[in-house]
């Protein structure tokens, strides 16, 4: 399971006083705790990898804050927070792959325009969840259903 890897991590961490990584792991154990209370129950690897995805969209912001104020440290310790959580997302598949099932979705779906474009998302977001970013995902289809 993710949680118990990245809680196996975190031991580890704090053996070498890795500072950074001790205070990222210890931040996901926690978001993972809230939601686990939130939703009453355990979660699965699916949701703390949700969870994972979530936290990387948020240093990606981060990042893009700080290097428009010009402070150069915190734009480093973001890059590398999103690294440590990255290490435990699948990793990101090629756009070209995501455009091969964005065609696949829309023939299965046999979506004719714009208006089909919840269908062929529904279809297309199981098979990519996790592994591409749905922003990417939208704007493909959008571009294919034009």
């Amino acid at each position: 399971m993710i949680l118990e890897k990245i809680k196996e991590d975190l031991k580890e961490a704090m053996k070498a006083h890795a500072d950074v990584r001790v205070s990222t792991l210890r931040m996901v154990i926690s978001a993972v705790g809230n939601a686990r209370i939130a939703s009453g129950k355990e979660l699965d690897d699916e949701a703390v990898q949700t969870i994972l995805a979530k936290e990387v969209k948020l240093r990606d912001e981060a990042i893009r804050m700080s290097q428009e104020a010009g402070r150069d440290e915190l734009v480093s310790r973001g890059e590398e927070e999103r690294k440590i959580l990255k290490a435990y997302l699948p990793e990101e598949m090629p756009e070209e792959e995501v455009r091969k099932l964005v065609d696949e979705a829309i023939n299965e779906v046999q979506a004719k325009g714009r208006a089909d474009m919840g269908k062929v998302m529904v279809a297309l977001m199981p098979k990519v969840k996790g592994r591409a970013d749905g922003s990417l995902v939208s704007r493909l289809v959008q571009e294919r259903l034009s």
